[in-house]
């Protein structure tokens, strides 16, 4: 999407007004029901993020799922994505209270949890990333949200309390423990992880994975899903969908590489 879409607005700034945050512009233009694209970021880096930012995209999704992603590299590649204003979420494939703080702390915009299946889950990763008295996740002030202890407590906390982390969770199986409106209870995002569900329902099996989707889609508030052409994404956006993750990093070197060696194209 061209930088000059403005999906997500742009930071206040001039005049002494504090920046907004790119978790506080992202969560607003979903908040908004407006459609944001990102792309999955799998190499280590800071060029990877540049590059995505440079495209024009409204945010990025650190993989430490699908990825050889070091703990370290998503972290560097969380805080490059905060230095220059894009909103980088960070996936994970198990709610981890210590992972989770540490990438918030180094400037995370949000959580996105592949494989939710239980509302327990969800209640777990709403308390691991809201600060008490409703949640669970540890308080510091040494770390960039915070200006290294800049920022007075109590102004801290209510600027967390007014724009917390943005959670997104995967729904990519057949079934779910619990009913799916409770699954999705307290997520901004519901997910659709395609690739995952396909296979949960079988491949071939078109009618059952498309009414999979429609009951994803019914039970979310918002909803997002994985594409992996621009083209599939208007798609996505036309169904609805209004957080769309199109290909990654990785995808799209492969496939430039592909055309750019293949037979035909020497």
């Amino acid at each position: 999407m061209p930088a000059a879409d403005a999906s997500v607005p742009p930071a206040a700034g001039g005049n002494g007004a504090r920046p907004v945050s790119g978790r506080a512009r992202l969560r607003a233009a979903i908040s908004a029901g407006r459609a944001v694209r990102g792309t999955f970021v799998k190499l280590a880096g800071e060029e990877p993020v540049d590059l995505v930012k440079a495209a024009g995209a409204d945010f990025v999704v650190v993989d430490l799922e699908h990825s050889q992603l070091s703990e370290e590299q998503a972290r560097r590649a969380v805080s490059r994505a905060a230095a220059i204003g894009l909103p980088a979420l960070v996936r994970i494939p198990a709610v981890d209270s210590g992972l989770i703080n540490r990438l918030l702390e180094a400037g995370a915009a949000g959580i996105q949890l592949s494989t939710l299946r239980s509302a327990a889950e969800t209640a777990a990763l709403l308390s691991a990333t809201r600060y008490a008295p409703t949640g669970s996740r540890s308080i510091s002030l040494a770390h960039p949200g915070a200006n290294y202890s800049g920022v007075p407590l109590a102004d801290y906390l209510a600027a967390e309390r007014a724009a917390p982390p943005i959670l997104v969770g995967q729904i990519e199986t057949a079934t779910t423990v619990d009913p799916l409106p409770d699954v999705v209870r307290g997520l901004d995002v519901a997910f659709l992880g395609v690739t995952d569900l396909a296979v949960s329902i079988g491949l071939g099996e078109s009618g059952a994975f498309e009414e999979r989707v429609r009951e994803i889609r019914a039970a979310a508030g918002t909803s997002g899903s994985w594409c992996a052409t621009p083209a599939a994404a208007a798609a996505a956006e036309a169904a609805g969908d209004r957080y769309v993750v199109i290909g990654s990093d990785l995808q799209f070197l492969a496939g430039s590489l592909r055309n750019l060696f293949t037979e035909g194209n020497r």
